[in-house]
């Protein structure tokens, strides 16, 4: 709704850098509206206008591919508007727009598109993968060089659940802690989001990456008197990447609700990895795509030994298992299993033909007052 605030009023004024203000407006709006589609489907959409009280009633959802056109055409404008670096921490910039629409055609199997975006991104980008993984999640390092595009938080505003809207944290990471913690580094949460099992398995032996990932709360409350207790969906294990970290004395309360840390977003080696799956799935260049997919493993086993050499249906699979332990508790897994058509065969009750996506809340569907139809199956 803020960005076609701006896109309404575009064209009754004129100042220096309106297009840069522009760029990052339609970028907004294709995150929002990518991160809307894959968890909902079709949605409404108003073009460069605001909605208004009563549009809910007579505005339809629209399709998916419309949604998608509308993604692909704020995302050109921005990488086309965009610079390469940005002003200050946390803004959009051309390779932030060139990685989202790259992943905007993966979803849609348009390989060639992809294929061609994401390579002008890497070609002339200034990101890299930096050599230590576990750095990336610290606090230290945000917005570093891997990073593409970051959603900044910060725990100087309070909040509490009288006033969830308050918080400027990440509440998510809130949601991730072990439960009554007491020790080094981290501090308590709910206990909620755990790793299982099935995912930690999923980890060679000597990937370094593991250890980042996957906090064993059993033997790091061994190896340093750490305590903790259990939560309902308890495992062993919890997401160390956002686990909430020992907070400065500056910190506003509730401290589960005001985590100051950022959400990577897009990294650079969700960005090779992508690039690897187009060039593979598309039939374009296996060799490429092999190229690509082993510089993330070589940082995360230190060495050349790891090295993929297949190709085809082969190398695809390689890719997404790489694509499950790289970018583990960042929010992706689900997604990929949802557009290869895996997701049943993967995870424990989920119905095909109803779980690719999630209901459509009951109260957006009252507003509507029965002009959007309720996702199929629930």
């Amino acid at each position: 709704q803020r960005t076609n605030y701006i896109m309404e009023f575009k064209d009754k004024t004129d100042f220096e850098g309106k297009n840069q203000v522009l760029a990052e407006t339609r970028f907004l709006r294709a995150y929002y509206h990518f991160e809307l589609v894959k968890w909902f489907g079709g949605i409404p959409m108003k073009g460069n206008a605001r909605f208004n009280p009563g549009d809910e009633k007579v505005i339809p959802r629209s399709s998916i591919s419309e949604v998608y056109a509308s993604i692909e055409a704020d995302l050109i404008f921005a990488s086309q508007n965009l610079s390469a670096t940005a002003a200050q921490k946390g803004r959009a910039t051309k390779g932030a727009a060139l990685a989202l629409l790259g992943k905007a055609y993966l979803y849609q199997n348009k390989y060639p598109q992809a294929a061609t975006t994401l390579e002008s991104l890497i070609t002339a980008s200034p990101y890299s993968l930096v050599s230590d993984y576990n750095t990336i999640f610290e606090n230290a390092g945000e917005n570093g060089l891997e990073s593409v595009f970051e959603v900044q938080y910060t725990d100087v505003e309070g909040a509490g659940f009288g006033c969830f809207q308050c918080s400027e944290g990440n509440v998510a990471v809130g949601f991730s802690g072990p439960r009554n913690y007491s020790g080094d580094l981290f501090t308590s949460g709910f206990s909620f989001n755990v790793p299982t099992q099935k995912v930690v398995n999923a980890f060679e032996a000597g990937d370094r990456r593991k250890a980042v990932a996957i906090l064993d709360i059993e033997a790091w409350a061994t190896s340093t008197g750490a305590t903790f207790g259990k939560g309902y969906e308890h495992t062993g294990f919890f997401n160390r990447k956002y686990i909430p970290r020992k907070r400065r004395s500056e910190a506003q309360g509730d401290l589960n609700l005001t985590n100051p840390n950022n959400y990577r977003a897009i990294r650079y080696a969700d960005v090779l990895l992508m690039a690897a799956e187009a060039y593979n799935r598309g039939g374009i260049d296996d060799a490429k795509a092999r190229g690509y997919l082993n510089q993330v493993r070589r940082r995360a086993f230190g060495d050349l030994n790891h090295d993929i050499s297949v190709s085809g249906a082969a190398l695809t699979d390689f890719i997404f298992a790489e694509r499950r332990v790289e970018l583990v508790g960042e929010g992706h897994r689900f997604f990929d299993l949802v557009r290869t058509g895996k997701a049943a065969q993967e995870i424990t009750g989920f119905k095909a033909n109803k779980n690719e996506l999630f209901p459509i809340p009951l109260e957006e569907i009252q507003f509507a007052n029965g002009n959007w139809a309720q996702n199929p199956g629930y």
